[in-house]
């Protein structure tokens, strides 16, 4: 079962939609309705955006990205969770000079198994992962974002700065990650 974490974002009812209609076997909560002690029950994970900060939706988050890297389980962060994966691993984050609201294209760099080539996708951040920690690396880059995609070494954990829920090209990306993660 999918754990996925409702931090607040005005896109995860798309998501948790999305889901359903896929057929999904997923549990949405919201960080202060989970116990971080029994993460083993679920075997993957996708953290949602967010409106405000919050510690302990960031302490919560980054417990979920620790164990999801230590017990090498999939986990796909959306804009929030990207950019908690950057920083829960020893990465930065910064404000960007503008927001970034609309559609983008981002460019993938290198081989992986949610896209190639171009996609396009809705972004909504103002936030940008600035420095990302080995073992990740970034996968996807746009005009407005260096690290728009990225990804802990080989694995199913990413990190996307944008909202795939919001674009068609990023529900692909999104059932992508599911099939892939059920393989």
């Amino acid at each position: 079962m999918i754990l996925a974490v409702d931090n607040g974002s005005r896109y995860t009812n798309t998501l948790t939609r999305y889901l359903e209609d896929l057929n999904t076997n997923f549990a949405a909560r919201q960080p202060h309705q989970i116990d971080t002690d029994r993460l083993q029950a679920y075997s993957s994970f996708i953290l949602s955006g967010r409106r405000s900060n919050q510690n302990h939706m960031n302490k919560v988050n980054s417990d979920i990205i620790r164990f999801a890297v230590r017990h090498d389980r999939p986990l796909l962060g959306i804009c929030y969770g990207a950019e908690m994966l950057a920083l829960s691993l020893g990465g930065t984050i910064r404000r960007m000079p503008q927001p970034v609201y609309g559609d983008v294209r981002v460019q993938v760099t290198q081989d992986n198994p949610l896209c190639t080539g171009n996609v396009s996708v809705f972004a909504s951040h103002s936030y940008e992962i600035s420095k990302i920690p080995s073992p990740l690396t970034s996968v996807g880059s746009s005009t407005t974002c260096h690290n728009e995609i990225i990804r802990y070494n080989n694995t199913l954990v990413f990190g996307v700065q944008f909202h795939p829920e919001m674009s068609p090209d990023g529900l692909v990306m999104i059932e992508r990650f599911l099939r892939e993660m059920s393989r």
